[in-house]
C-alpha cells in the first residue's frame, strides 16, 4: 500500500497538536482525519475505520485510556492500530497504555521525521503481518490471525496486538529462543524505540491472561516458547 491508500485519525483537545501533526502527515501523503475529544474519535473511528489512531492520553472527559477501551470493543475496529501520545514518559503510563490495548507509545514533544518514521514502521508492521500462516496451533493454545484471537481449549482469549504478535512471533517456532533484538525488530518495527521494559511487560501480560509457564525468559538473551 502506498502512503495514500492509508487512513489517520488523529485524536487531541489541543488545536496545535492536532494542525501540527496533521500538516506533516498530510505532506507525507497520509490520508488525515481529525477529532477533539474522545467521543468525537468514537464516531470518526466508525465512520472511517482508519488504519492508525493517534490518541491523546490526557483530555478532558473521557481521557486517552478509556477512549481506547471503547474503540477496542468495536469489532469493526479490530485491525486498527491505536498509538498513544503523551508527555510523560513514567514506566507506570506505558504500562497502563498497553494494558488499555495500545499498540505503540510516543511521548511528546514530537520531532516530525521520528514521528513519521515511527508511523512508517508501526503501518510496515501491519503490513508484514499479512503474509505469515494464519493459524498457528502448539499445545492447548490455538492461534489465529485472522481473528486477532488466542483460542485456548476452545475458549477464546482476545488479547491487546503487541501482545497478540509477540505470542504469535514465540509459537512460530517452539523451543527458538528469540532476542530482544529480534522481538523488537519483530513486533514493533526496526525504527521504533520502545523503553526497555516493554517486553517484560507484554510477556507478564500474556502469561497472565493465558495462564500458561510455557513462555521462558533467558536473562540476558531473550524468550522462548517451550512446547514441551
Amino acid at each position: 500500500m502506498e502512503n495514500q491508500d492509508y487512513k489517520i485519525l488523529l485524536v487531541d483537545d489541543q488545536a496545535d497538536i492536532l494542525e501540527f501533526l496533521g500538516y506533516n502527515l498530510k505532506k507525507a501523503g497520509y490520508q488525515v482525519f481529525k477529532a477533539k475529544n474522545g467521543n468525537k474519535a468514537i464516531e470518526r473511528a466508525k465512520e472511517y475505520t482508519p488504519h492508525l489512531i493517534i490518541l491523546d492520553v490526557m483530555m478532558p472527559g473521557m481521557d486517552g485510556m478509556q477512549t481506547c477501551a471503547e474503540l477496542k470493543n468495536i469489532p469493526s475496529l479490530s485491525d486498527s492500530l491505536i498509538v498513544f501520545l503523551t508527555a510523560r514518559g513514567e514506566d507506570y503510563s506505558q504500562i497502563a497504555g498497553f494494558d488499555a490495548g495500545a499498540d505503540d507509545y510516543i511521548t511528546k514533544p514530537i520531532r516530525p521525521q521520528v514521528f513519521l518514521s515511527r508511523i512508517q514502521a508501526l503501518l510496515r508492521r501491519h503490513k508484514r503481518t499479512e503474509s505469515q500462516p494464519p493459524v498457528i496451533s502448539v499445545n492447548e493454545f490455538t492461534v489465529d490471525r485472522n481473528q486477532y484471537s488466542v483460542f485456548k481449549e476452545g475458549e477464546k482469549i482476545t488479547l491487546p496486538r503487541k501482545e497478540f504478535e509477540l505470542l504469535a512471533l514465540l509459537v512460530s517456532a517452539p523451543g527458538k529462543v528469540f532476542t530482544r533484538d529480534e522481538i523488537f525488530s519483530a513486533v514493533w518495527g526496526d525504527e521504533v524505540v520502545v523503553g526497555d521494559r516493554t517486553i517484560d511487560v507484554h510477556i507478564r501480560r500474556i502469561r497472565e491472561k493465558l495462564g500458561t509457564q510455557n513462555i521462558h525468559t533467558l536473562k540476558g538473551v531473550g524468550y522462548k516458547y517451550d512446547n514441551k
